[in-house]
């Protein structure tokens, strides 16, 4: 299983990007996809995650701002990141809670990074 993250960019403060991360790969079922964050010299932060009923969930930090929405029919994820902030100014990572099979439990899975920098 592979997840691979696209969209990342430089914007200047107000704007807005479109982050989306795909899974591939043989799978069963995909129970939660989610996108963390993490700024240097912090720790990895949740963003926001989506489950596969759609049900939601944010970061106070974002919310208002960014909304996630998932395509089950593409397997894909994605963050709209609007208003966005000097301080939204990170490497992005999308993850997926995934069981590989009927029977197997649920494995974590992560994206590789994108950037996100928000600047003027």
């Amino acid at each position: 299983v592979q997840l691979q993250a696209f969209g990342g960019g430089s914007v200047q403060p107000g704007g807005a990007l479109r982050l989306s991360c795909a899974a591939s790969g043989k799978y069963f079922s995909i129970v939660g996809m989610g996108w963390y964050r993490q700024a240097p010299g912090k720790q990895r932060e949740l963003v926001a995650a989506i489950t596969s009923v759609g049900g939601t969930s944010y970061a106070d930090s974002v919310k208002g701002r960014f909304t996630i929405s998932r395509d089950n029919a593409e397997n894909t994820v994605h963050l709209q990141m609007n208003s966005l902030k000097p301080e939204d100014t990170a490497v992005y990572f999308c993850n997926a809670y995934i069981r590989r099979t009927v029977s197997s439990l649920v494995d974590t899975y992560w994206g590789q990074g994108t950037l996100v920098t928000v600047s003027s």
